[in-house]
């Protein structure tokens, strides 16, 4: 037998083992250990969306996650304090509550915003226009919400005289924008979503981030691969209004992705359907039967706007555009059975892969990012 007090040592020695092989497989798995699955999800809301990143690799311990998650705080807050125009100090609220045609200086980052839009509006022969706020507000989709009746023709015609991607003079080298009209406006928001990715996958890979899916209010961008080496795996929704459909699913590799439809912001009025979809061109509503269009590009900030410009043209229009453009474009059209019937530009049938079998996708605010 042993002596009195032995076995108390021997289990307190045994206890002190295991609690030093606990702490030390804790700090392996904290500081060492890659991450388990096959990423690790960052999510939050900002600039009036919600936002998701999945970050793989190998080195993902506690401080890189946490420069990670500053990073991207960082980046869509800047994007905020610049490009908002529900924030009042933000260099386009104060462009827009100028009523004067005088140069406005702006900072890098609005005038590389500007310039592509400028560009794919000039491309889509003014298709894609940053200046049509007041007629969306007329129309009843913006800030103010609902009205009470669609805008007469009168006040349509009043208005074209301030929208028009021609009112606005931009000047590159010096940085500054002008207004021709001087109640032009400017809102962003059909290509802010597609920036901000990109500008997330600038400050990720800054950090040494090579394998990544960002996602911004539907609008995506990927590079490398899940941890393990499985593909980033995205779908592109059915343009249904009652229940949420996977219609086909692709491998998103190093590129961005930008979906434009009608099927979520609209009204009825007089038994028409009045989407949220704008042209520019006539201030009215787009009637076509296009109902989202899907465009990949190596930048989401491009994808984005096309998609718009696109879904704008509609099917016969925008197709034409898109395969004069090389775009990889995905198009999903209404028929009078009440289907869907597809149409993809060469560029995006070499990107597509095995349709998903039309899966329910997961509930609002769950990106259809699939495994």
């Amino acid at each position: 037998m042993p002596p009195p007090g032995a076995l108390d040592r021997r289990t307190l020695a045994l206890l002190s083992i295991g609690v030093t092989l606990l702490v030390g497989f804790s700090l392996y798995r904290l500081v060492l250990a890659p991450p388990p699955g096959p990423y690790v999800a960052f999510s939050g809301s900002s600039m009036g969306t919600t936002w998701n990143v999945k970050l793989a690799g190998p080195n993902l311990g506690p401080d890189a996650m946490r420069a990670a998650g500053k990073a991207i705080a960082t980046s869509l807050d800047d994007i905020v304090h610049r490009m908002s125009t529900w924030e009042s100090d933000s260099e386009l609220s104060r462009f827009n509550t100028l009523e004067t045609t005088a140069p406005f200086p702006i900072t890098a980052p609005v005038v590389e915003v500007l310039s592509v839009a400028q560009e794919v509006s000039r491309r889509s022969q003014g298709a894609f226009d940053v200046t049509v706020g007041p007629l969306v507000e007329a129309w009843g989709f913006g800030s103010r919400g609902p009205v009470p009746s669609p805008p007469s023709d009168q006040v349509v015609a009043e208005l074209l005289e301030r929208v028009g991607y021609r009112r606005l003079d931009l000047d590159v080298g010096g940085g500054s924008v002008a207004k021709q009209h001087r109640l032009a406006e400017i809102d962003v928001s059909a290509l802010a979503k597609g920036y901000a990715v990109d500008q997330v996958a600038e400050a990720l890979e800054a950090l040494g981030h090579r394998d990544y899916l960002i996602e911004v209010g539907g609008e995506l961008r990927a590079r490398g691969h899940k941890t393990g080496g499985a593909p980033w795996r995205v779908a592109i929704e059915e343009p249904s209004e009652d229940v949420r459909r996977i219609h086909r699913t692709l491998i998103l590799v190093d590129s961005g992705m930008a979906t434009s439809g009608d099927y979520r912001n609209y009204y009825e009025r007089d038994g028409k359907r009045l989407s949220h979809t704008l042209d520019p061109r006539t201030g009215r509503p787009v009637t076509h039967a296009l109902a989202s269009v899907t465009v990949i590009h190596p930048e989401a900030i491009w994808a984005d706007a096309w998609a718009t410009a696109l879904n704008v043209l509609g099917p016969a229009e925008g197709y034409a555009v898109a395969k004069r453009e090389g775009l990889a474009a995905h198009f999903i059209t209404r028929t009078e059975q009440g289907g869907f019937e597809d149409l993809s530009t060469p560029n995006f049938e070499a990107l597509m892969d095995i349709p998903a079998g039309n899966p329910t996708l997961p509930p609002a605010g769950q990106r259809p990012e699939s495994e």
